[in-house]
Formats: C-alpha cells, sequence, structure tokens
C-alpha cells in the first residue's frame, strides 16, 4: 500500500472515539449509481464497515485492516494502517467502544495443517500496538462439525464474514463449515445455525449428468432493517448461477437449521434467492444489500483460462413488501469482482477487485 499515513496512537484513539461508536445506519440514495474511487492502491480490498463522518474501516488479501478518512475540497483520502492478521482478511467490523473485530482468513492449503493464527477472530482497540486473538475457529469447529459437509473435511473452517453486535458479541459466518457462530468477550461461544446442501442442476457446460448436492458456503452476515440476523451465500460447487440463497435468523438463536428444502420453517427461513455467489451483505433501516462477486459464478471467475465477463460482479437491493422479496440490481455492469459492501449518509460503499490491486469506492 502506498497511501499509508501514519499517527500516532492518540490520533487515532481521538479519531475512532468519535466514530466507531456511531456507526452510519441512513439509506443511500441511488441518484447516480457510477461508482466513485474513494481511494485505491489497496491490496484485494474485502471487508468494510461505514462508520459515519467520512471514516470508513476496510481490510485487505494481505491481512492489513485499516481506516480510510474522507477529506473535504476534494483532497485525497487517507489510510491510516491500524494493524494487521496472519494470511488474508475476509472482514472487518466496528465493536463497541473503539474496538474493532478482524478476521483472519484460511492461510494453508485445502486439508493441509492450519497456519498459525489463521481462521481466528481478532480484536483490536485504540493504543494497541497489534491486535489479540480472541476466538480460535480451527479449534471451535474441531468440536463442531459440519453434518452437511460434502468433502471428508467436516471440521474445516475459513470464516468469511462477520458482524458486531451491539451487545458486544460476534456473528462468525464461517463458509468452510456451513455454519453461523456467535462470540461473547465472556469467550461463550455458540453456534447459531448450520446451513444444509441445496440440490442444484449444474451449468450446462459442466456436463454433469444430473442434479447435485451443493454446499451452502454462506460468506456473509449482517443485522437487517427488522433487527433479524441475514447471512448469504456463495454456493458450493458447481456453484451454478442463480442458486445462492439469503436466509433470515431469529435473533437470540441456537443450533437452527436452514433448510432449503423447508425454506419456511423453524427460526431460520429464506429471505431470498435466485442470486449469485454472495460474497457480503450489508443492512439499513429499510433494505438489505448484497454483493455478488460474479454475476457469472466464482467457478466462472476463477476459471483457468478466463471466461469472459466474468469478472463482472453485481450489487442488488433486497426488500420486502406484502410478502413479495424484490430484488433490484444498482450500478450493472460496472463492479468488477467486488468483495465487500456496506451503506452509510455518503453512500453504498464497495471494495474490489477481490484478487490484485483494488479500491474502496461509493456509490451515491
Amino acid at each position: 500500500m502506498g497511501r499509508l499515513t501514519t499517527i500516532g496512537a492518540v490520533g487515532v484513539a481521538t479519531v475512532l472515539a468519535a466514530t466507531l461508536t456511531t456507526p452510519g445506519t441512513a439509506q443511500a440514495r441511488h441518484t447516480d449509481p457510477d461508482p466513485r474511487v474513494v481511494v485505491g492502491g489497496l491490496d484485494g480490498p474485502r471487508g468494510v464497515d461505514t462508520l459515519g463522518k467520512g471514516r470508513t474501516l476496510v481490510s485487505e488479501s494481505d491481512g492489513s485492516f485499516s481506516l480510510v478518512i474522507e477529506r473535504r475540497k476534494k483532497k485525497p483520502a487517507k489510510v491510516v494502517r491500524l494493524g494487521a492478521v496472519p494470511g488474508s482478511s475476509p472482514a472487518v467490523a466496528a465493536g463497541r467502544k473503539g474496538r474493532v473485530y478482524v478476521l483472519a482468513g484460511v492461510g494453508g492449503e485445502p486439508g493441509g495443517p492450519p497456519v498459525p493464527g489463521e481462521s481466528t477472530l481478532y480484536e483490536w482497540r485504540p493504543g494497541w500496538a497489534a491486535p489479540k486473538a480472541r476466538l480460535d475457529l480451527v479449534a471451535y469447529q474441531a468440536k463442531d462439525p459440519d453434518p452437511y459437509d460434502l468433502e471428508n473435511l467436516p471440521g474445516e473452517t475459513n470464516p468469511f464474514g462477520i458482524a458486531a453486535l451491539r451487545d458486544g458479541s460476534v456473528l462468525i459466518a464461517d463458509a468452510a463449515n456451513n455454519d453461523l457462530v456467535r462470540w461473547w468477550p465472556n469467550g461463550r461461544t455458540v453456534t447459531v445455525a448450520r446451513l444444509k446442501t441445496r440440490v442444484v442442476e449444474g451449468p450446462p457446460e459442466l456436463g454433469l449428468p444430473g442434479p447435485v448436492p451443493s454446499e451452502a458456503v454462506p460468506t456473509s452476515v449482517a443485522v437487517g432493517p427488522d433487527g433479524y440476523w441475514y447471512v448469504g451465500e456463495l454456493r458450493g460447487f458447481p456453484a451454478t448461477p442463480g442458486t445462492s440463497q439469503v436466509w433470515r435468523i431469529k435473533p437470540g438463536t441456537v443450533n437452527a437449521t436452514c433448510d432449503p428444502e423447508k425454506p419456511r420453517r423453524g427460526p431460520c427461513r429464506r429471505y431470498a434467492d435466485g442470486l449469485t455467489s454472495i460474497v457480503d451483505l450489508a443492512g439499513t433501516k429499510k433494505s438489505v444489500y448484497a454483493v455478488s462477486m460474479s454475476k457469472l459464478s466464482w467457478l466462472a471467475a476463477e476459471s483457468d483460462p478466463p471466461i469472459p465477463g466474468a469478472e463482472i460482479g453485481g450489487l442488488y437491493r433486497i426488500t420486502k413488501a406484502k410478502g413479495r422479496t424484490k430484488i433490484r440490481e444498482l450500478a450493472a455492469g460496472k463492479l468488477v469482482l467486488p468483495g465487500g459492501v456496506d451503506v452509510g449518509r455518503k453512500g453504498i460503499y464497495v471494495t474490489g477487485p477481490l484478487f490484485g490491486e483494488g479500491s474502496l469506492s461509493v456509490i451515491r
């Protein structure tokens, strides 16, 4: 990162104390759907959390997390590096009293030994030289195996999305263990819900013999307009477009099942369907926003050679009225491999591309 601004611990504490305790939640206007770059030169930017007053937390693929400060009179934004976690950092969220929660994702090869410090929830506070580990997901999921695992790796973990709650607890969407976990500062940890597999038709070009079971791969969690918890799916192989769901979970739930065969029963119910490769969610007072990494699917985006057009992602506003779900795409065709989304008073903030040099952009 070439645009880092180094300030003392006192300066960071002053900035964060004024912003982290009052995150912006107002819904953005959609008069201009064109993304405007707030700051570039980021390394595979992923997590994003808007705090209001032109302050935004961002996490990157190199494990770093920073505070982006927008300035008036068209001055370039400042990027204040706060710290870093091992491996990549897919998500960041502001907690109470200046706390920042950061996820360290998977750092090793699939099925290989865990990398020290990976798959862990970290906490950072103003004045701390480095974030501190709070929850080891490798250890937790070893005792909480995925009953719907299809790869013979029931204890596998890949924490990918977080949401900090007002009571001080943190929700974690585990993409590899297909569940939503809740952690409290006193160390208590529970599994909120498990997401079952879904039988899907494979894309025609794969030539599969028929419908196959596919893991949910929950990548994202957000608090919605009604206070319920919303979870978004990436969708495992064969990553069929249009098969990613958004689930709505009653607050306080423990050990629920999100079942695509029974989507309207229990404390976890389907809120939206028909989306593709969801990598992040955001909630406002009126809507839920979802980001699709690729409208053709993550499998198409990661294919070799690349499939033309697979780099184009999507941003969707999801609303519900009179029992019907309405999904509206925003900034269509203008987002390249987006990684994260959040909404503040100044607009909808999006990070991306997920791989290589990227930026934090805003859609007003």
